[in-house]
């Protein structure tokens, strides 16, 4: 099988007409047109073997991760996805691992209505990037510079699964084996926000999607919006398998643990019912952990806060792809 054979046979769809693009696999380059009144919004990621995820996973879950992921990015702009490239760099041509691959791909790209529209493959490490697009009302994309005084801060769903999964299958931690594979289900098959994401767009003032860690994320809207952030951490909701961690390790994936893929968005306390509404109609849990406040030259821009309301000395960052310790 060469490299157009295995195009043909995994990832070329001639049955499904097009919806969003105006042309597809097979040609240099792909045509798309922008609904008028909104923007394209575009991302990118890249998963590599042995980094981003372990270099033995499950092909047709992995199918799933490497789209859910970008999704989550255009979840966290408020942004209905409507096209993706894949690029993958293989080992070697393996029919059952690209088969289960491209069925986990294509399973979640159906449920949101997405399609592939290009991109290319070639020998190398087992690397997977994918570009993603999609559209977005004008002026209406949630940013992370967008967060204002007095807002909420708020979180999908619970934290911490996935960083348990990871400290599981590393041997920082070691679970029930039952306890270990739901565990296995957050890390391997995130879900991304994208209805919540597109919902919420009315309200929220900034947002983002929890990649690398609350803690780490939460930073960078402190960053781009100019301001600090208190966290109630008896707030921040913990997936309930942290109870079998020891507590050290539970709050820190709680609180800096990565691949949950949920939401963390920022708005005004006039819009609490309504964003508790959206919750419910998408069958989500939102909690409200923290404010915003006027950034500060002498605090710390996140600060963490107990039962009490009293700063807490934690020091907890979001991972780092380069860090090398």
């Amino acid at each position: 099988m060469n490299e157009f054979d295995l195009i043909a046979r995994y990832f070329t769809r001639p049955t499904l007409p097009l919806q969003h693009a105006d042309l597809g696999v097979g040609d240099d380059a792909a045509l798309m047109s922008v609904s008028a009144g909104h923007q394209l919004a575009v991302s990118a990621d890249m998963l590599v073997a042995g980094r981003h995820f372990f270099a033995d996973a499950d092909p047709e879950r992995l199918g799933h991760k490497c789209l859910a992921v970008n999704l989550s990015d255009l979840a966290a702009m408020g942004a209905r996805p409507t096209w993706f490239t894949l690029s993958l760099a293989l080992p070697q041509i393996n029919p059952d691992w690209l088969a289960a691959f491209s069925r986990g791909l294509f399973a979640l790209a159906d449920e949101h209505q997405i399609e592939l529209v290009g991109g290319d493959t070639t020998r190398g490490p087992l690397t997977i990037a994918i570009q993603v697009a999609g559209e977005v009302p004008q002026g209406r994309a949630m940013l992370r510079s967008g967060a204002q005084v007095g807002d909420d801060i708020w979180v999908t769903g619970p934290l911490g699964g996935a960083a348990a999964a990871v400290m599981h299958r590393t041997g920082r931690a070691q679970l029930p084996v039952d306890i270990a594979r739901q565990c296995d289900l957050r890390l391997d098959l995130p879900q991304p926000r994208v209805a919540f994401g597109r919902a919420i767009a009315a309200y929220a003032h900034a947002a983002l999607d929890i990649s690398d860690g609350l803690a780490g994320d939460l930073r960078h809207i402190c960053q781009r919006s100019q301001c600090r952030a208190q966290i109630r951490i008896d707030d921040v909701p913990a997936a309930p398998q942290l109870s079998h961690l020891p507590a050290a390790l539970a709050l820190e994936a709680k609180l800096a643990g990565g691949d949950d893929y949920e939401l963390c968005f920022t708005a005004p306390q006039s819009a609490r019912q309504q964003i508790a509404a959206i919750a419910t109609h998408c069958g989500l849990s939102a909690s409200r952990i923290g404010s915003i406040l006027p950034a500060s030259a002498q605090t710390e821009p996140l600060q963490f806060l107990d039962s009490n309301d009293q700063p807490l000395a934690l020091s907890f960052g979001g991972f780092d792809h380069f860090k090398t310790t």
